[in-house]
């Protein structure tokens, strides 16, 4: 095949139609990386005060700047809808192929619960989540036959970790007989934590003393105060963490071998140390051995996270048209690259 005919295979599908649901600096960041793609359009967004959507595509400056102004995409004329329950309006008027859930997963049945909304609406298309708690991805995993049943492709723990990670360690995996220890390490530098205050309260969640439902409790001030006393840093360890159970499930290691922790900085958009994964494991020579994949530091929480998130969007897309349905982790399938 030469490189025109290459060329035209590559652009026989429309684009992609996708909904973000969650605008603040996640779903923002998700909005940006879609609007340097062709094979996706961003076609509606969703906070908890309203949503807007245009079967065109939004204009990702205006909506972002919408948000920011006025705590809501909700407010952008003339596209923009005023609601309190913006997700299930959204899905009942809109035409979108695939969502990625940008949100808080507070407490750790919510995004569960939206999955169920979508189950309920009888939407059918692709889901995709960042989702990091162990329990969290358990919960959706046990509801495998009821998103066969909806026609919903759902791809859960996508984003960096789990996610990219995950799918790295899955593929370094393939060297060994055996996995003796799977050891996921992060590094995150934001310079304003305002901008994602969700994220920083999942991790607050992990650390000792801390539970999700305290970390979701406290205040802004409470937050500040915490880190005042860190500056601005906190230290991760043994984290309860869905690469455990996604590479458990796919038959590459016990969740007891699997360790995630890392360090979040924010204060500082410079990592303070860099995100990797380390896979150890025994040769069929009986050669101990460690593979490591290692991010680069110039790319940011938010690119690690979004790039993933619409690369297993667009592979969950190409499951649904083959009928295939159900719930699929990071570790079970491969990305494919969004241009």
């Amino acid at each position: 095949m030469n490189s025109e005919k290459i060329k035209n295979s590559l652009n026989i599908s429309p684009a992609i139609r996708v909904g973000v649901l969650g605008f603040g600096g996640l779903g923002q960041a998700a909005a940006k990386v879609l609007a340097g793609k062709r094979e996706m359009i961003l076609v509606a967004a969703a906070d908890q005060k309203g949503y807007a959507y245009a079967a065109e595509g939004l204009n990702t400056e205006k909506s972002v700047a919408t948000y920011q102004a006025q705590g809501s995409v909700g407010y952008l004329e003339p596209i923009g809808t005023l609601t309190n329950q913006s997700i299930q309006d959204l899905i009942e008027i809109a035409e979108i192929d695939g969502y990625f859930l940008a949100l808080p997963n507070l407490p750790n049945d919510f995004i569960p619960n939206v999955a169920k909304e979508f189950i309920k609406s009888g939407w059918r298309g692709v889901l995709v989540d960042a989702i990091k708690r162990t329990t969290a991805v358990e919960q959706l995993l046990a509801m495998k036959e009821e998103l066969e049943a909806a026609g919903i492709t759902y791809m859960t723990g996508c984003g960096a970790t789990p996610g990219l990670l995950t799918a790295a360690a899955a593929l370094a995996a393939q060297s060994y007989a055996e996995i003796h220890q799977v050891e996921i390490t992060f590094g995150v530098g934001i310079a304003n934590w305002e901008a994602y205050r969700a994220t920083v309260r999942e991790d607050i969640g992990h650390m000792p003393g801390y539970t999700v439902e305290t970390a979701r409790a406290m205040t802004d001030a409470e937050v500040e105060a915490l880190l005042d006393k860190t500056n601005g840093v906190l230290t991760l360890t043994n984290m309860e963490h869905a690469d455990d159970v996604m590479l458990e499930v796919a038959g590459i290691v016990g969740r007891d071998r699997v360790t995630v922790g890392g360090v979040v900085d924010t204060r500082n958009p410079k990592k303070p140390l860099s995100t990797n994964v380390k896979v150890t494991g025994r040769t069929f020579e009986g050669k101990i051995s460690t593979h490591t994949f290692t991010l680069g530091d110039e790319t940011s929480m938010a690119a690690n996270v979004c790039g993933p998130a619409f690369g297993y969007l667009k592979a969950g897309r190409q499951l649904h048209q083959r009928g295939i349905y159900g719930i699929f982790t990071a570790a079970e399938i491969m990305p494919q690259f969004v241009r």
